[in-house]
Order: structure tokens, then C-alpha cells, then sequence
């Protein structure tokens, strides 16, 4: 796969308009911005196509409107948002259209057009032809800066990139590639890879690659309960994958051959429930008592994690490690993201990425800390993985 970077373009965009996907995706809640970071990652290539004198018109899709129209996921919000950062911003009630072709027609060079939300149209999320040269009428040029869906296929980042001759991956695209390929093809040793969250389902088939690639696999949170089941351990009332135990257990064997430090989570956080606020107890041991629930690690844990991340020169981290999104439960994600912050800070390259993983770093106030943090979740674990992805296949060249 070959791409060409918008970093690289000289001056092969002036007065072009560039239709630029970008992925707003969690920024906006109700009607109002809630997380800033989906817009802030991407104005980079926006101040860069700026400069190279390119009319940029800005596409996403947000929410799930389900194909048609619903204000509570429009972009209006986010115009006014762009606005404050940017300065000038043209707003359309759509993405496709006379309106669109007349707006998109007048735009000078440097100006922005940000279009209504694309998943309005039907054809959006099956990646339908038609649409997509309805969105593609308007432009000269594409620019892909969404990494974060890139793995769905899409009208406006799949079928609508591959009509262009000329496409370029965005400068967040770029960084994300990057430090992920960094990750892929020959991490510095000692590398350790963190996996929190609830569904085991989602990340299994990454656990059983990360086997072969690192050093100390840590896993923790909700999917961490099978891991111990399998081992043999109790975990009381809390929630585990039955159906994969066996695999489990494969994985457990498979590092224990390959001398690969797999860390269980040795101590608990527990309560009856996860919205309970009184009951809440350390389980010093592996097992947790019947009728409770692990809901974060407990300080052994959270020190020995610590152990692990402080002599690695690489480091993975995606998925909280308990119900950190609860203030009683978010002791142990925040213990590993000052953990790791420490490694960076000493020259580790540590890479978070999943969206409550990079809210919990956010937090605590140690974004800065960190050496990327991406904006993508399942995009960035099946590229760990080795996947396709169509939104970038559609970029390559």
C-alpha cells in the first residue's frame, strides 16, 4: 500500500477544492461539544491546506441519524466551535446538492466550507456508489485525515476517495500511521502492551498477535475476569465471555511458552454492583468473593503494572482497567497513565489510544505526557492487528 502524504504536496493544491474527510466522532452530545480533541487533531491539515491556497470543504459523519436528517447530530455546534478556532467558516444544511455546487463553486482559496453531516444520507454508511459521486462532484482533489473510521467502508471515505486521481493522506492520518507502524513492524524492546476494557470479544484476536510481538502483555478491566476464569480463579458475580474460556486458556499457554510475563490483575476493587456508591472493598487476592464484582485493580496490582512499564522502551496501552468512568473505580487507570507518563518522560514511546482511555489520560492531566495518543479505537487495533482497512486502501495510490 502506497500513500501519498498531504505533508508532501507542495504546491499541488493551490486554489484546488479539496474534499477533506475528517472524523468529528464523539465530539459533539446533544447539541453540545463535549470533547474537543476529534476537532483539534485534524487542524493541522487544515491550517497546512490553508496555506498551500487549497478551498477546503470539510466532511464527517457523527451520531447515528440512520440516513436521515436529525438535529441532534448536526454540525452546527461544531461550525461554531471551528469558527472560534478558525476564524471564517461557511456552514451548509447539506452535504450533497444545488446549494452545495453553488456554495462550493464560490469558495476562495484559504476559505472553509463545512458540510451538513453525511450520515443524513442513506448511502452514506453503504458505502453507495452514487452518493459518493454526489460527493465528489464538488471537489477537485481528496484528502483523507479520519484514521479513526478507517476500517468501516464508507460512501465518503471509501467509495468517494477511490473516484479521485489525486488523493493524499491527511497530516493526523500520517501521525497515526506512524506511530502504529512503530508499533507493528520493530518496537525497541522491552515493549508491553496494555489491554483493558469490557469485551474480550473485540480484542482477542489482538491479544493472541500481541503473543508473538512483546514482552509483558498486562491485561486488566472487565475482559481481564475470563483471563482469570480460565486460569482456575473465582471471580465472583462479575461478568466473563464463556464462550471464551478455551481461548483463552490457549493464549495463557501460548505465552507462558513463548516466556511471555502475562499480568493478572492479583488484587480487586469490588462492590455488589457497578453503580454501587457503599460496599466498596479491596479484595486483597486473585479471587473475588461471591456476589461481588471487580470494578478496577487494587494497589498490588497497580504498583506491579508500574514494575512493568517503568524499564520498557515501548509501550501499548488501549481500555481502561476498571469502570473508570465512576469515580470510586478510576484509581487503577489513573496509576497506569502516570505510570506510563513516567516512561515517556524518560524516552519509552508509549501510544494510548481507544477513546476512554485517551479521556482518563486527558483527566488526569497528562496528555502531554504521553508520546501519541490516537483518536481511534477499533481502527487502531486492527491495524495493530495486520487488517485491512478500507478507508485506507481507498487513499493508496
Amino acid at each position: 500500500m502506497v500513500l501519498r502524504w498531504l505533508s508532501e504536496s507542495g504546491g499541488a493544491l493551490e486554489a484546488k477544492r479539496a474534499l477533506v474527510r475528517v472524523d468529528f466522532e464523539g465530539a459533539l452530545a446533544d447539541g453540545a461539544i463535549v470533547d474537543e480533541l476529534p476537532i483539534r487533531s485534524v487542524l493541522p491539515s487544515i491550517e497546512l491546506l490553508r496555506q498551500r491556497g487549497a478551498r477546503i470543504m470539510l466532511a464527517t459523519h457523527l451520531g447515528r441519524p440512520r440516513g436521515k436528517p436529525a438535529p441532534r447530530w448536526s454540525l452546527a455546534p461544531v461550525a461554531e466551535r471551528l469558527r472560534d478556532l478558525l476564524g471564517e467558516i461557511v456552514f451548509t444544511d447539506d452535504c450533497v446538492g444545488d446549494g452545495v455546487r453553488r456554495l462550493a463553486a464560490e469558495l476562495r482559496p484559504g476559505q472553509i466550507l463545512l458540510l451538513e453531516n453525511v450520515g443524513f444520507h442513506p448511502g452514506e454508511e453503504r458505502d453507495d456508489e452514487v452518493f459518493a459521486r454526489q460527493l465528489a462532484a464538488n471537489a477537485d482533489c481528496y484528502v483523507g485525515d479520519a484514521f479513526a473510521c478507517a476500517h468501516q467502508a464508507r460512501a465518503s471515505n471509501h467509495a468517494a476517495a477511490r473516484l479521485f486521481e489525486q488523493r493524499l493522506a491527511g497530516l493526523l492520518l500520517e501521525k497515526e500511521i506512524r506511530a502504529l507502524s512503530r508499533l507493528v513492524e520493530a518496537p525497541a524492546r522491552r515493549c508491553v502492551a496494555v489491554l483493558g476494557g469490557a469485551r474480550l470479544t473485540d480484542q482477542m484476536t489482538l491479544i493472541s498477535r500481541l503473543v508473538d510481538r512483546v514482552d509483558a502483555l498486562v491485561l486488566g478491566g472487565a475482559l481481564a475476569h475470563t483471563f482469570l476464569a480460565a486460569s482456575g480463579v473465582d471471580v465472583g458475580s462479575s461478568p466473563i465471555e464463556a464462550s471464551r474460556v478455551a481461548g483463552a486458556r490457549t493464549i495463557i499457554d501460548g505465552a507462558a511458552r513463548k516466556r511471555v510475563e502475562l499480568l493478572l490483575p492479583l488484587d480487586h476493587v469490588v462492590a455488589s454492583a457497578p453503580d454501587a456508591t457503599t460496599g466498596i472493598e479491596f479484595v486483597d487476592a486473585k479471587s473475588i468473593p461471591d456476589g461481588r464484582v471487580g470494578l478496577d485493580i487494587g494497589p498490588r496490582t497497580r504498583q506491579r503494572i508500574a514494575e512493568a512499564i517503568a524499564d520498557a522502551q515501548t509501550v501499548f496501552w488501549h481500555g481502561p482497567l476498571g469502570a473508570a468512568e465512576r469515580e470510586p473505580f478510576g484509581a487503577g487507570t489513573l496509576a497506569v497513565a502516570q505510570a506510563l507518563a513516567a516512561a515517556c518522560r524518560r524516552g519509552a514511546f508509549g501510544v494510548v489510544c481507544g477513546g476512554d482511555t485517551v479521556r482518563a489520560i486527558g483527566r488526569a492531566g497528562l496528555a502531554q505526557a504521553i508520546s501519541h495518543l490516537s483518536t481511534a479505537g477499533a481502527a487502531a487495533l486492527e491495524f495493530v492487528e495486520g487488517r485491512t482497512l478500507p478507508g485506507l486502501t481507498a487513499l493508496s495510490n
